[in-house]
């Protein structure tokens, strides 16, 4: 029996969770001016949840927002975050009772599936989580950087101040296309958060959006940071999403344009982006890293993998889940679709190892190598791996 409980907050007491989390970050609790205008429009009614023993002692959130599927079809998604538990309570099984109560309400509520960015990378697999996506980050020297003359130049680009940025960005993001596995919506409790960001920078933070035949169809959002004015000056990608090639050259046209930077630098970009192929030295670009990107959650089994499409033969998965239990059983996949079987399993797996499998970020036949799915014969991973393959490698591009 534990000395503590776990409840959805009332609106009252969502203040008192916000700071906490800050604490577990080790950030100071937010003034009465951050609170009103950012981070109490960040939390979505019934989504935020608390334990307590005397008091608040652990919390963790979620807002509803939609996943991009391959395929190309969308399904709801739980965006969690605000995860903390109380440093002096930690290690006595309350996060285990938060992420448990969460991912029943999540399934209760009819979402397929739940997803994260990770703080650390030890905590989550244990609750079905598994890295679904990742990315990769380069900078580039712009003494180098020389666009080929087969580029092609097209569009204008515009700046938006940032009081227009902050009302039409919105809009524009829905409207490109979300094409790649991963994506997703920013619903109106996202956006808040990009604002809070955007207005306490220490430098500016500009959007420049491009404009194509048919209007903007393209923009990214950067900053640039100096220490001192004789130092090297960096411009910092903070987001670029575009919905044709054309928006993509014309955008980093612009960019190498800005006076007085000596770095361009794009973390978490997707790990395919063809930035170098557009200068005369591909060494101009370099790769500074990459990792995990998006964690998903696949919170209702069946539901989850009769939502994507698929090629190939039809491959019986036998999924152990431990924390939502009905999800555990046998699922022929097929690209005719998906049900429960009692036939015979070809692969063994955990639900976090289906997670990675999920939007084709990791081959079934590396996780076998690894010992995270167990084949029943070794020839049955090439199916599996041209099953879960994807068009386009997966990637997210939404903090939160």
């Amino acid at each position: 029996m534990s000395d503590y409980t776990v409840r959805t907050l009332r609106p009252d007491e969502h203040r008192t969770a916000a700071d906490l989390f800050r604490l577990t970050l080790h950030h100071v609790p937010a003034t009465d001016e951050t609170w009103r205008r950012f981070t109490e429009r960040m939390l979505q009614p019934g989504r935020t949840l608390g334990a307590f023993d005397t008091e608040l002692i652990g919390t963790v959130r979620s807002f509803d927002a939609e996943i991009t599927l391959p395929g190309g079809a969308r399904a709801g998604v739980a965006a969690v975050t605000g995860v903390g538990v109380r440093p002096d309570r930690t290690r006595r099984g309350i996060l285990t009772e938060l992420m448990r109560a969460q991912l029943t309400d999540i399934a209760s509520r009819g979402l397929p599936f739940a997803a994260l960015r990770a703080s650390e990378g030890v905590i989550y697999n244990r609750f079905g989580y598994g890295v679904t996506t990742r990315s990769r980050s380069y900078r580039i020297d712009r003494r180098r950087a020389v666009l080929r003359a087969d580029v092609p130049a097209a569009g204008q680009v515009e700046l938006w101040p940032l009081d227009t940025a902050l009302e039409r960005l919105p809009e524009l993001y829905a409207s490109l296309p979300h094409t790649r596995p991963g994506m997703m919506t920013r619903p109106p409790y996202w956006w808040p958060g990009w604002e809070r960001h955007a207005r306490e920078a220490t430098s500016p933070v500009v959007t420049a959006v491009h404009h194509g035949p048919n209007g903007p169809d393209g923009y990214v959002v950067y900053t640039v940071e100096r220490k001192n004015w004789n130092d090297p000056a960096v411009l910092e990608v903070l987001s670029l999403h575009t919905a044709t090639g054309e928006a993509f050259n014309g955008l980093w046209r612009y960019l190498l344009g800005v006076d007085l930077v000596d770095t361009l630098r794009a973390e978490e970009r997707p790990v395919d982006e063809p930035a170098e192929l557009l200068f005369t030295d591909l060494r101009a670009v370099q790769d500074t890293g990459g990792g995990d990107e998006l964690w998903l959650r696949l919170v209702d089994v069946p539901a989850a993998l009769g939502a994507r499409e698929y090629a190939g033969e039809p491959v019986v998965l036998e999924v152990v889940d431990p924390v939502l239990e009905t999800n555990s059983g046998r699922y022929q996949v097929s690209p005719d679709g998906v049900r429960r079987t009692g036939a015979a399993a070809d692969l063994r797996l955990g639900v976090d190892a289906l997670a990675m499998i999920y939007l084709g970020a990791w081959r079934p036949s590396l996780l076998a190598a690894a010992g995270r799915i167990q084949p029943a014969d070794p020839a049955v991973l090439l199916r599996a791996d041209r099953l879960f393959a994807t068009s386009v490698p997966a990637w997210c591009g939404t903090h939160f």
